[in-house]
């Protein structure tokens, strides 16, 4: 088998995801290419010397260009704020290399369609870690969209809350900062996006409205200075999709009680679907003619989930869904799979959140062709 050499930049929380993503997806599956963990990058180089000794890379840089230029990294994985998305990517793709990026894809419209241009020019394999996607469940629920199992669909009800930042004495961090994240519908919203468009299709219009609640934090942890906010806390926006469809899309990192609140129901004309993340393995359905929703429950017949776990109700996790985005990506990377979000979709969603934020500005409908 040819060897893969795989590059890891960021080593915070969405690193550490990645980096277990890739040690499990060799474990757990017979995939068609030879993984090697070839580097890692972090501007902390202590911190990217302990993390690559921790967790199975051969090298480490101080400096994410260099893990860029080493000739031994084949594919490049961001994981990093935001607003470091762009440069890093477009480094990545004019050296031929494959990207994996996490969400949002960039912190404005302008940056997402550079990148999803450079990487149709460059021809190479992106992908975008909209992970929620690549749950079996999901794939489930799409099938039975897909098969006409719900009739023809009317509405879509989505909503994607936490409450990591409903404390008004959280302190201001990058996330708040319009140049590097974009609020809750950058940081939250962009999964539901991502995942109605994947359920029901291409939304055609919008309306909508977003609220800044907190308009000051402090500066740091305890600290008496407070620094302004601009992004958005909360958005609520009514979405038209091209099939006819109509919905709704809230998105909240103020919601107390909430702690990863990725929901929705899908209802058509012969049935209702309703999934919440924080309970991920299952799927309430609702038939005409049932008494009251049935629970479906995740199982090894469905695709993915046998990897793990040989029985039904013992559970798949967030980081078994990270190694399924993994295993997709290398799939693709091998010419085998198509599944998964590439940059170009991934520009989709970016330009539905932007019509989303110029629906709220301008306080009207906003065809999403227009941007």
């Amino acid at each position: 088998m040819r060897e893969l050499g795989i590059g890891l930049i960021g080593t915070g929380f969405m690193g550490r995801a990645h980096a277990l993503a890739f040690n499990n997806a060799r474990a757990v599956f017979e995939l068609p290419v030879n993984l090697k963990l070839a580097a890692l990058a972090d501007a902390d180089t202590e911190r990217a010397q302990r993390c690559a000794t921790a967790w199975g890379f051969a090298q480490a840089h101080g400096d994410w260009q260099q893990l860029v230029n080493d000739p031994k990294v084949d594919l490049v994985a961001i994981t990093t704020p935001n607003h470091l998305h762009y440069p890093m990517a477009m480094a990545a793709l004019a050296a031929g290399k494959a990207v994996y990026c996490e969400k949002p894809l960039a912190v404005n419209l302008e940056q997402a369609d550079a990148m999803r241009r450079a990487a149709s020019a460059a021809g190479v394999v992106t992908r975008v870690g909209y992970n929620y996607q690549h749950n079996p469940m999901i794939s489930l629920a799409r099938q039975m969209i897909d098969r006409g199992e719900l009739g023809e669909i009317i509405s879509f009800q989505g909503e994607f809350s936490e409450d990591f930042m409903a404390d008004p004495a959280s302190p201001w961090s990058w996330r708040c900062e319009v140049g590097h994240a974009g609020g809750a519908l950058a940081d939250l919203g962009s999964h539901l996006l991502s995942m109605a468009r994947f359920l029901v299709g291409d939304v055609q219009s919008v309306c909508a409205d977003t609220q800044t609640v907190h308009r000051r934090r402090p500066a740091t942890p305890g600290s008496t200075q407070l620094r302004e906010i601009a992004v958005d806390d909360q958005v609520h926006a009514l979405l038209r999709f091209a099939n006819g469809a109509r919905g709704t899309v809230s998105s909240s990192w103020l919601k107390h009680g909430y702690k990863n609140h990725l929901s929705f129901e899908i209802s058509g004309t012969q049935g209702t679907l309703a999934f919440d993340q924080e309970r991920l393995n299952e799927l309430r359905l609702f038939r005409v003619g049932q008494d009251g929703f049935q629970r479906l429950l995740a199982g090894p017949a469905l695709p993915g989930y046998a990897a793990f776990s040989p029985a039904a109700g013992h559970q798949l996790g967030y980081n078994e869904l990270k190694t399924l985005e993994v295993q997709e990506l290398i799939m693709a990377l091998a010419g085998q799979g198509v599944d998964g979000t590439d940059f170009e979709a991934a520009w989709q969603v970016e330009r539905l959140a932007t019509a989303i934020r110029v629906a709220a500005r301008e306080e009207r409908w906003v065809k999403v062709s227009e941007v």
